[in-house]
């Protein structure tokens, strides 16, 4: 009786590691499966988008229609670059965050000391629902507000203002967050010291999450960076550097539209692809060690 007893166990046992195994494998093929695309993607970028880059890359205007298509025709690498839309998005973006970081980070702020308020719950609610609308429809507003009535032509400001409102969703839900993690006795002890309470807002709660603060705001930088449809409706785009905040101004997304409705470009909307898929790439790659760090 023993030695069939045992027997089953050691069956009981085979099985186990047998399904465990096959577990494993099933895992490892879904999760291949699941990261084969964007491995794919990466690997097509770099091996198109490789060849154009270069410093001219970095520091000349685009080039038109003739010189792309005499380079192309001689078998040459197009000349110029794409200088004004890296310029265009580094200007637009900053101008962005200048916006959205406070009013986020304020509103954020708002939601944490006041929770379950009727006031709190409608703006976390509206600010949820403004973090599912198509970034088309954030430049249609954009568009009403200030290219209409503000700068009465197509600007930076304008593009800025709705890359402003796709990241303060965010930044919002980020602040309320990082505030809600930090422990309640810290603000608990700062106030029975007799500290003012918007000093204990500004100087024990805010720097204390700050990793946590940085992470939403980096997020909501790399999600802007790629977006094509708002400023489709506010920038418009320019051929050439252009640091007035009230006229039309080029980005990398839109280069890459103008890029691909040229056959001439081809070779230019793979390597500032490129470009802004590495940009993107760094910056989540930075908000995910300040994470590991804040963890």
């Amino acid at each position: 009786m023993e030695s069939i007893q045992a027997l089953k166990n050691q069956d009981h046992s085979s099985s186990r590691l047998l399904k465990d195994k096959l577990v494993l494998i099933g895992v490892v093929v879904l999760s291949l499966v699941t990261i084969s695309p964007i491995i794919l993607i990466i690997s097509k970028l770099v091996m198109e988008g490789y060849r154009q880059i270069s410093l001219d890359f970095l520091i000349q205007n685009t080039p038109d229609t003739f010189e792309a298509m005499t380079a192309v025709a001689n078998g040459e690498k197009i000349p110029g670059g794409i200088a004004n839309g890296i310029v265009g998005t580094l200007v637009m973006v900053v101008l962005a965050a200048v916006i959205a970081i406070p009013v986020g980070v304020l509103t954020g702020i708002f939601l944490y000391e006041n929770q379950g308020k009727l006031m709190a719950n409608l703006t976390r609610n509206i600010s949820d629902i403004l973090q599912g609308v198509p970034s088309i429809v954030l430049g249609l507003i954009s568009y009403l507000w200030v290219v209409k009535h503000i700068t009465s032509g197509y600007s930076a400001l304008a593009g800025s203002v709705s890359l402003a409102i796709m990241m303060l969703p965010m930044i919002v839900r980020s602040t309320e967050e990082t505030l809600k993690m930090i422990p309640q006795t810290l603000k608990e002890a700062a106030l029975a010291l007799g500290v003012p309470y918007h000093k204990v807002i500004l100087r024990v709660l805010v720097p204390t999450g700050f990793s946590g603060l940085l992470t939403g705001i980096l997020l909501g930088i790399s999600r802007i960076l790629g977006e094509t449809a708002p400023l489709l409706l506010t920038a418009l785009g320019s051929s050439r550097i252009n640091l007035d905040i009230t006229g039309p101004t080029s980005a990398i997304p839109l280069l890459i539209w103008e890029f691909y409705n040229d056959p001439n470009m081809i070779d230019l909307i793979w390597s500032s692809s490129l470009l802004l898929m590495a940009i993107v790439l760094i910056l989540n790659i930075v908000s995910k060690q300040i994470t590991a760090k804040r963890n």
